[in-house]
């Protein structure tokens, strides 16, 4: 060795360094493992998928309403774009969000099954050896019973073998030929299997979440009364499929809303007016060559049709108009859909009469239930049912911007490439038509009538194969919580000799492994189990120093091993030798 030893030597002496074998590449990777599928490490990534989840409810997201996510682009040009490239109106599906589940799912399966081996190997093992010292064990006593009883070392311990296997103990009896017999026992092993149960069934909620995000779907659809819907991919308004959906897993149903009753409260003086009720009432055909049977749906309570969920999430009017061009035919006719803006049901409204010749027409304006007007002239509706309804519409014509085929929003009305002809700012004025009427626009383009009133159901339908599993696995996994938390794990000896006048002296000992509150509840209940056995009836029950621990008292169990309570004479030797920490 160079420098002879010395202390201030390269490899030798306190003064050097120490130097540590390299890894490895395979070494590397056997550390980043155990790293990974530490306990520390899958709790730090289920908080981090916790705290990686928030910027979806601060954010719009892109599947739940791209309209949105559009709007918030154009009024933050500054922002808006680097949240869109670091994937924050994507969250769910982004690849940093992606990358914390797989990771998180990783590591709980390399918790799992090394920690269920080991358990395995753990159920099927003996209990531990009987320590030599049980009065060390935070829970420990003693008994003496009395020569007349005619047991021996042996019988009484295979008789506390017994009990405890009542108890539920798995036991295991030692040196039945010695001196010294003793049983050892534990039970408790559930607690072990709730806390792999719990985790396995957080694996099986993560695998559920992401089948369901595979093969289900959502979408939406407004149905007017009268009008029907069949569940194809052409006859959602809006549709966000899963990354494996296939058009095949649509169930071939359909309904049809028959009648849309609302109950508003009419006795209130303070909420007069506000919504009480919301009811649809459908008819229902679960495939083309089923029978027709009658549904109501109403809110927080979704009817379930070939697999798919339906929420009613919406509710309001479709005024039924009829516009005609200025060639005098009809360009448009039928119910049109209003937005609710308030309380009182003033819904805004937007026509498009792509059809209409020579020019094409809309209309943009808003829809009252029931029109009033306030101290300045303007009309504002009073009462959400239609006693007065009314359409107060500005008029356009030109090109819509339909024709070449560029989706747009069938509730913003583009007036940029429009002429307007009706508006308050004009000298014709706006358009106002009650119930039954008809508007003649000027400049000869054409009419719109206000024929009637229809209400609209907005449905919201997911479809998801895994939500009964994720249900399952949610269940299962607050049963292993509770089984993890609640149940103990606890180890008892019990040991027995013969005294020198023929008295069979037997102690006890308990330990949990971890903090249990309850052991000395459990201690308890053993030594009165065991006196039972032996000491009923005795007329006494006698004590080697274990403290006051009598079952005809009040059931108060002394642990300490200080305690120095009333013992015979006979018994002072084995008192003297617990309090010197002999075996006893």
């Amino acid at each position: 060795m160079p420098g002879k030893g010395g202390k201030g030597g390269k490899n030798g002496g306190r003064g050097g360094d120490v130097q540590l074998p390299s890894l490895g590449p395979l070494g590397l990777l056997r550390w980043a493992w155990t790293q990974l599928t530490s306990m520390r490490t899958a709790l730090f990534l289920l908080l981090l998928l916790a705290v990686a989840a928030v910027p979806g409810s601060l954010f719009p997201q892109r599947p739940a309403n791209p309209a949105v996510v559009t709007q918030y682009l154009e009024d933050n040009p500054d922002t808006g774009p680097w949240l869109d490239r670091f994937q924050l109106f994507d969250v769910y599906s982004s690849v940093w969000f992606s990358a914390i589940y797989l990771l998180l799912f990783v590591s709980l399966i390399g918790c799992v099954i090394p920690r269920a081996k080991a358990h395995y190997r753990a159920m099927r093992s003996k209990p531990p050896r009987t320590p030599k010292r049980l009065s060390r064990l935070p829970e420990y006593g003693t008994l003496a019973i009395p020569a007349s009883s005619g047991l021996t070392a042996a019988s009484a311990v295979e008789q506390a073998a017994q009990m405890l296997r009542k108890r539920g103990y798995r036991v295991d009896v030692r040196d039945l030929d010695g001196d010294r017999p003793s049983v050892g026992a534990e039970r408790g092993f559930a607690k072990e299997v709730g806390n792999l149960v719990f985790h396995t069934a957080l694996i099986g909620v993560l695998v559920s979440i992401a089948v369901g995000g595979l093969f289900g779907y959502s979408g939406q659809k407004i149905v007017v009364e009268g009008e029907s819907f069949v569940n194809t991919l052409v006859g959602y308004d809006s549709f966000t499929p899963g990354t494996s959906f296939t058009e095949e897993q649509l169930a071939p149903y359909s309904l049809t809303l028959d009648k849309f009753d609302v109950e508003f409260d009419r006795e209130s003086q303070t909420h007069y007016g506000q919504p009480l009720d919301f009811a649809a009432t459908m008819t229902v055909r679960d495939s083309p060559d089923a029978q027709e049977h009658t549904e109501t749906l109403k809110v927080n309570a979704p009817l379930t049709i070939g697999g798919s969920r339906i929420y009613l999430v919406g509710n309001g009017y479709a005024p039924v108009v009829t516009v005609r061009d200025g060639e005098g035919n009809i360009a448009l006719q039928g119910p049109v859909v209003s937005v609710p803006s308030d309380g009182m049901y003033t819904s805004l409204m937007v026509i498009k009469a792509p059809d209409a010749k020579p020019d094409q027409l809309g209309f943009v304006g808003f829809f009252l239930p029931t029109a009033m007007l306030d101290d300045q002239g303007v009309s504002y509706s009073g009462d959400p049912d239609p006693f007065n309804p009314q359409l107060n519409l500005n008029a356009y014509y030109g090109d819509l911007g339909l024709d070449e085929g560029v989706p747009s929003n069938v509730y913003v009305l583009d007036t940029e490439n429009l002429t307007e002809i009706n508006s308050r700012n004009l000298d014709d004025g706006g358009i106002v038509l009650g119930a039954n009427q008809t508007y003649e626009l000027p400049e000869g383009k054409g009419s719109i009538t206000f024929d009637g009133i229809k209400r609209y159901a907005a449905l919201d339908i997911h479809y998801d194969p895994a939500k009964v599993w994720v249900l399952g696995f949610a269940t299962l996994s607050l049963a292993g919580l509770a089984a993890s938390l609640f149940l103990a794990r606890r180890r008892v000896w019990i040991r027995s000799g013969t005294h020198a006048d023929g008295r069979i002296m037997v102690e006890y000992g308990l330990l949990a492994r971890g903090e249990d509150q309850r052991l000395s509840s459990e201690a308890a209940a053993v030594r009165t189990l065991l006196e039972k056995q032996w000491l009923a009836g005795s007329g006494a029950v006698e004590d080697n120093g274990a403290g006051d621990t009598s079952a005809s008292g009040s059931g108060a169990h002394s642990t300490h091993r200080d305690a120095k309570p009333e013992a015979s004479a006979a018994d002072s030797k084995a008192a003297q030798e617990k309090e010197t920490g002999k075996d006893s």
